[in-house]
């Protein structure tokens, strides 16, 4: 059976979808070029999603991110919990290396940033946390498609992307089970130079800690 699926659900949430760390706040205009919608559509939606406190408007007409979204993010599984633990490798990764690093998590044919920190270079590879990638292609993706043996290293180079590179290690709880994928990301012509002597010493020196310290029930997806 078709899965039934409502339009209007689907472009409300594209709207939210909008918004990121790095974007926090829009005009009609801005969200008009970029969702592609009408500014009615927009602004039919984004009444409802403020009459519900997903979404706030001020009086210049900007929209921000609503009260409603902290409230339900607690309630997300053990989200709080797995930042708490895996920001903090992103972050010494990102620093030592310089270059975006990321954690990802299996989600059937695909896999989902769950967490990142791009690079500080002001060329580097940008991610949004959320995204979704094929699984097969890239090294996150390799990793978590069980196609490299645990404590190993995955490198790719233009898998997924021409002039994209990147380097990944599986994160395993201790039951043996495979619960994601620890990359860095960057551009190739930057990143390929360094990966055996900086970027696989980090990941293979970054990933056996953040295995000691996984809680026994918590999961990553």
């Amino acid at each position: 059976m078709a899965q039934r699926r409502v339009e209007a659900v689907e472009r409300a949430l594209t709207l939210l979808e909008a918004f990121s760390q790095e974007r926090r706040e829009f005009s009609l205009t801005e969200l008009a070029n970029a969702s592609g919608f009408y500014k009615s559509t927009i602004l039919r939606l984004m009444a409802s999603l403020e009459h519900f406190g997903y979404v706030t408007r001020d009086e210049r007409g900007i929209y921000r991110v609503g009260p409603a979204v902290s409230r339900l993010a607690p309630l997300a599984g053990d989200g709080p919990q797995l930042e708490n633990l895996v920001r903090p490798i992103l972050e010494s990764l990102r620093d030592a290396s310089e270059e975006t690093a990321s954690f990802y998590v299996r989600d059937g044919d695909h896999r989902i940033c769950r967490l990142r920190e791009n690079g500080r270079l002001e060329v580097r590879h940008h991610l949004e946390e959320g995204v979704r990638l094929p699984l097969g292609r890239g090294a996150a993706g390799r990793v978590l498609n069980y196609e490299i043996p645990r404590g190993q290293v995955a490198v790719s180079s233009g898998e997924r992307q021409a002039g994209l590179s990147a380097a990944a290690i599986g994160i395993y709880n201790g039951e043996g089970e495979l619960m994601g994928a620890l990359a860095l990301s960057g551009p190739s012509e930057r990143f390929n130079l360094a990966a055996k002597d900086r970027h696989i010493p980090l990941l293979a020196q970054y990933a056996p800690r953040l295995e000691r310290q996984w809680p026994r029930a918590l999961r990553a997806s």
